[in-house]
């Protein structure tokens, strides 16, 4: 990347033509390494990840070569205008809104008095370059390198200066895998205000370097705060053509077509397919929708005044294009609009799209099992019963991970779901739906005619037998207690298709007849619009899909939360786990309507990122009487602590080993010191 000296960025958008609309997000911190994926989580990728590419394959981004700068010295012991920060900038993102001027520095501990370099970033780009090209250290290997990370008779600190634009500050931070005490930080911080020229603020970058700058009395900036302060947010990268439609509220979610552009004034629980997804409202990476975006593969991402911004283009076909670094715009000609296929030949290639051919198929039901089978009897090999829910579930119970446990419970199979559809006549009542005029081109039609039909099956009557079986394993095996009643098709939790979000939950059912009525409310549930859409867009027909029900004793949790087994936001860091918490039971969680707190660990430097903390001021827990309520919590306490996060890691590790080492997505809780299992399902993302 070119270096540019310009004055400092203003983080207002950019129009280039008056055709296209270039709005960037403005936070990003500055990073040891050229690692621009990180940036939109205000993330400092480590030298060490610079270092450990493999030796054929040379760095990327502006830290690919040694830039030859001969008028412009090795370093400064001080920066005492914008000009000589200019002079040794590095700059990421040059000539967008989220454009990034950053300085490397060290401190010299063992110099008499401390010593201050101010590097010329282009030029060295890592701290242990300059050590050694300058000979302040040009033998030293990668164990003496290391020290000056992680104890504290370092000889020196290698931190970052720059400019955060979103708050209009400087910043000095460290390495998140920096093992900082207080008498460090007070150094670094008298030494930088004596020789920079403008007021600097410290930019924490994990957890302990909060608490360390607590202990030494420094005020800071948080990765947090800097991120809250973002107007833009990329969940999930790509372009897409389509129309924009302005999505004010719930009741237009489902008038959504494949080729549309949304754009969400709210976060929704589903979503029915589209070209790509525009909200207005920051979601997390595990909200319902986001997986659905990734499962996809279509581009996805946070736009402050999403609705005002893009007013213009309501209606008209555009060009979207969602970067790291920003998102573009642009209007279609009318000769681009005349060249687009018909659209049921889009249709048919955002089905494709969404689907990885030969992974992304309804597993076929073995229907001979009619037994009700416990949660111990549960392995792999019972999707074909009982689909992918709840085989997993047996399989992370079979796997005894330590500090676990999963609620015990029972599989209703796939026969139950249907001899009863049988006996009531679905398939033919099917064909007569989808025989309606307006029903294959209309999804209002569709919609209205999908919820008649959730409301018969529900009203079908149970077979008598069957429904007294269901009570009495119930009764004996979960002691009549409370459960929830969930979904395991034979099309979600695959491979190749989540199905986050699309089939219902029923929480805490307290009686006989109630599980009666909630059975045949997840059953129907195959039927609610979001899943109909997803499964057509991605290749399933109606008759292949059959509906698995597991009955699992309710518990009252402390947390809950999802977490990932790899950085959702770069395939590149399997060493990181993302999670997401709340207080109370999930169902908030997921569903992408209120922040969670979300946090990152490395099991490499060992360091928690904060990327967001939970400020509500409820959280919902089970009702004695049936279902949940919502109760008032307090507000501002965190959910997550260091030593949770942790556990919670190593729980995620232990059971992406159960899976043969498949990344996944995993729903927990805490009771009491125990981590609660509740779902495993591959963690699936696509790119168009």
């Amino acid at each position: 990347m070119k270096n540019q000296n310009n004055t400092r960025p203003t983080g207002k958008p950019r129009f280039k033509n008056g055709s296209a609309i270039v709005f960037c997000m403005a936070a990003a911190a500055a990073t040891l390494a050229a690692m621009p994926a990180n940036a939109q989580l205000a993330r400092k990728p480590s030298y060490y990840q610079q270092q450990n590419q493999p030796q054929n394959q040379p760095p990327e981004g502006p830290a690919a070569q040694l830039v030859p700068r001969p008028s412009v010295p090795s370093s400064l012991p001080a920066l005492r205008s914008q000009g000589d920060f200019d002079q040794l900038a590095r700059v990421y993102d040059a000539g967008t809104p989220m454009q990034l001027a950053h300085v490397l520095f060290v401190v010299d501990r063992q110099a008499k008095p401390l010593r201050m370099y101010y590097i010329d970033t282009p030029r060295y780009q890592l701290h242990v370059r300059f050590l050694r090209d300058t000979r302040l250290a040009p033998g030293a290997g990668k164990r003496e390198i290391d020290r000056n990370y992680l104890v504290p008779d370092r000889r020196f600190l290698f931190g970052t200066l720059s400019w955060q634009q979103n708050i209009g500050s400087f910043t000095y931070e460290f390495w998140e895998g920096d093992k900082l005490t207080a008498p460090l930080l007070r150094q670094a911080e008298q030494q930088v205000r004596a020789s920079f020229f403008g007021p600097v603020k410290f930019k924490t970058n994990s957890t302990l370097h909060e608490r360390v700058a607590k202990e030494a009395g420094i005020d800071f900036v948080s990765q947090e705060a800097l991120i809250r302060e973002q107007p833009f947010l990329p969940m999930n990268l790509g372009t897409a053509t389509g129309r924009v439609r302005i999505v004010e509220d719930e009741s237009g979610i489902n008038a959504l077509l494949p080729d549309d552009i949304a754009v969400l004034r709210q976060v929704p629980i589903g979503l029915p397919p589209v070209a790509a997804v525009l909200t207005e409202r920051p979601s997390t990476a595990l909200s319902h929708v986001n997986l659905l975006a990734k499962g996809w593969g279509i581009p996805n991402a946070y736009v402050r005044d999403a609705a005002a911004v893009l007013k213009e283009h309501a209606g008209q076909w555009v060009a979207l294009k969602v970067a790291s670094s920003g998102y573009q715009v642009r209007r279609l000609t009318a000769e681009e609009i005349a060249a687009l296929p018909p659209r049921a030949v889009r249709t048919a290639a955002a089905g494709a799209a969404g689907a990885v051919p030969g992974s992304a198929r309804a597993i076929k039901p073995d229907l001979r099992e009619n037994r009700l089978l416990p949660l111990a009897s549960l392995r792999a090999r019972n999707s074909a019963q009982c689909g992918v829910k709840a085989a997993n579930l047996g399989a992370m119970q079979a796997a005894h991970i330590p500090g676990t446990s999963v609620p015990d419970g029972f599989c209703i199979p796939f026969a139950h779901y249907d001899r009863f559809m049988r006996a009531n006549g679905l398939a033919e009542r099917i064909a007569r739906m989808q025989q309606q005029p307006g029903f294959a081109s209309d999804p209002k039609v569709r919609q209205k005619a999908l919820a008649q039909l959730r409301d018969e099956i529900v009203q079908w009557p149970v077979d008598a037998a069957t429904a007294a079986g269901w009570r009495a394993a119930w009764q004996s095996q979960l002691g009549g207690g409370g459960v929830f009643v969930r979904s395991s098709s034979n099309s979600e939790d695959l491979p190749g298709f989540s199905g986050a979000g699309l089939y219902t939950t029923v929480p805490n059912v307290k009686t006989g007849d109630a599980l009666e009525v909630a059975v045949k409310k997840v059953w129907a549930s195959v039927f609610n619009p979001e899943a109909w859409e997803a499964r057509t867009a991605a290749g399933f027909g109606a008759e292949s899909v059959l509906m698995g029900v597991f009955v699992q004793t309710a518990i009252d949790s402390t947390n809950a939360g999802v977490m990932i087994t790899r950085d959702p936001f770069d395939a590149g860091h399997p060493h990181i786990t993302y999670i997401s918490a709340k207080r109370g039971i999930g169902i908030r969680v997921v569903e992408g309507r209120r922040v969670a707190e979300q946090v990152m660990y490395s099991s490499w430097s060992k360091a928690i990122q904060v990327l967001s903390r939970s400020a509500e001021e409820t959280a919902l827990q089970l009702d004695k009487d049936g279902g949940v309520k919502e109760v008032p919590v307090e507000a501002g306490r965190n959910v997550l602590t260091d030593e949770l996060v942790v556990r919670l890691a190593n729980v995620g590790a232990a059971v992406k080993r159960t899976f043969n080492g498949v990344d996944q997505d995993i729903e927990w809780a805490t009771v009491g010191d125990r981590i609660v299992l509740l779902q495993a399902r591959p963690y699936v993302e696509r790119r168009r």
